[in-house]
């Protein structure tokens, strides 16, 4: 089977900046400068990950566990300090609400351009054009500048952008919780019907009888490193408490 996925030893640092108090600040010009007012947060450290074709995975962990920036790195939106992340065939998917979209175009300029992004040709756009606005619900908004959406409105157009770009590597972020309940319906048995095509799946959520439902394999993360990977059901169990 082929490798979709290909995280190697893949380290990421942010620089956290405090605000520190005036008498802080005083001393630590006093001394010349030495030393750092800033805190450094290591997100993931030293991550390997190896995703193969058609396989459906569930990225898990508490806040702050490194698996929302891991899904960034592997979508591109993120480069490693260390490592590499590799990927096969055309990979799209909802990171965060309107990312890659311009608020000043209209939805129907932002479906072009998106989908440009996505690494779709105008011609292919132009097909699915009509598909993508019925899917979205946006109906008579399409022409209405984007800034005046509503969270909700966005994330329809956005995630049927996503699917219609018949991605070989789908990948999800917390971004279902925006949307109504009818649609997050949608968007699940969509993804279910991307899953049961053979694509490969990677998902983000703290929902974990959905994650439990849509994914077989489960990833936990903690402190920015994988401390788990085995059946979905497995990882979830740990992660209440069951074993």
């Amino acid at each position: 089977m082929a490798t979709a996925i290909e995280v190697s030893n893949i380290s990421k640092r942010f620089v956290l900046r405090h605000t520190r108090s005036m008498k802080e600040a005083f001393v630590w010009l006093i001394k010349g400068r030495k030393g750092d007012l800033s805190e450094k947060f290591d997100a993931l450290k030293d991550v390997s990950l190896t995703v193969e074709q058609g396989e459906t995975v569930a990225l898990l962990g508490l806040n702050g566990s490194g698996k929302s920036t891991l899904l960034k790195h592997i979508s591109g939106v993120m480069r490693p300090d260390a490592g590499r992340v590799g990927t096969r065939g055309r990979v799209a998917g909802l990171i965060e609400v309107g990312a890659g979209f311009h608020h000043d175009l209209s939805g129907r300029d932002n479906v072009y351009l998106n989908g440009a992004i996505l690494g779709m040709s105008e011609q292919e756009i132009a097909e699915k054009f009509d598909s993508i606005v019925e899917f979205s619900e946006i109906g008579q908004f399409i022409d209405t500048e984007v800034k005046f959406y509503s969270s909700g409105m966005y994330l329809r157009l956005a995630f049927s952008v996503a699917v219609h770009t018949d991605p070989e590597v789908f990948l999800v972020d917390e971004i279902l919780a925006v949307g109504d309940e009818p649609f997050q319906k949608k968007c699940i048995d969509k993804i279910k019907e991307l899953a049961g095509e053979g694509k490969t799946l990677v998902v983000v959520s703290h929902d974990l009888d959905l994650v439990s439902r849509i994914c077989e394999r489960g990833v936990l993360l903690e402190h920015g490193k994988i401390i788990m990977d085995a059946p979905v059901q497995d990882v979830v169990d740990r992660l209440r408490g069951v074993a």
